[in-house]
């Protein structure tokens, strides 16, 4: 099990990025959230198997329709395992 702290950059507000990303999550049984930030990134904490959490890193870096993703940062962490779920934070 492994933890991904990720900002993503770009055209990443105002196009359903979040929601995406929830539904993805859920799709891969990735636990965690999903926020924007004031400064126009998207914050993610992603939790679950290695290869379902990689999995969900390649659709953010590809993004929904109408996003425009130019920078995706990752910091893996330790898994924490303290997400029931997956949400959107506001």
């Amino acid at each position: 099990m492994v933890r991904a702290h990720v900002y993503v950059s770009g055209l990443v507000q105002g196009v359903f990025f979040r929601d995406h990303t929830r539904r993805w999550a859920d799709s891969l049984g990735v636990k965690g959230w999903v926020r924007n930030l004031p400064d126009g990134r998207v914050e993610a904490v992603l939790e679950g198997e290695k290869n379902n959490v990689e999995a969900l890193l390649q659709r953010i870096e590809e993004g929904p329709p109408y996003a425009r993703v130019e920078k995706i940062e990752v910091e893996w962490e330790d898994y924490q395992g303290e997400f029931a779920d997956f949400r959107i934070r506001w």
